[in-house]
């Protein structure tokens, strides 16, 4: 699998029976369909957010992020209170990528809550 904001190789790494993406360049994060609100729960999963946390500004810049997994365009969502954090979303297979720093960032968070909640960006 490439990364959708980078197109460098996907790596798979394990937080406990979880299988999550994460980008070898840039360190973006993969989670298939709800696999970052079971990610979320597990103690210390923060530790596979391991990318420069500074890029996500970077990579928010780009205009259309298609999904690594169907190639559906991906919807860009702002997270309340949280301006600098912009989490895509596939409408189809529901898969979710993180830019580096961004999932540690909401960690603490209720993630469904904040994901429902949160309103599209709009692309150039």
């Amino acid at each position: 699998m490439e990364c959708p904001k980078c197109q460098a190789a996907m790596a798979a790494v394990q937080v406990d029976e979880i299988e999550v993406d994460r980008c070898v360049r840039c360190g973006g994060l993969w989670f298939d369909s709800h696999e970052h609100e079971a990610v979320r729960r597990v103690e210390g999963a923060e530790t596979i957010d391991i990318g420069p946390a500074w890029q996500a500004a970077m990579h928010n810049a780009q205009g259309k992020t298609f999904c690594p997994r169907d190639g559906t365009l991906m919807r860009r969502f702002v997270v309340p209170g949280q301006l600098e954090i912009q989490v895509e979303r596939c409408p189809e297979c529901d898969g979710s990528f993180f830019d580096a720093g961004e999932f540690t960032e909401l960690k603490d968070h209720e993630l469904g809550d904040l994901v429902r909640r949160s309103r599209p960006v709009r692309r150039p």
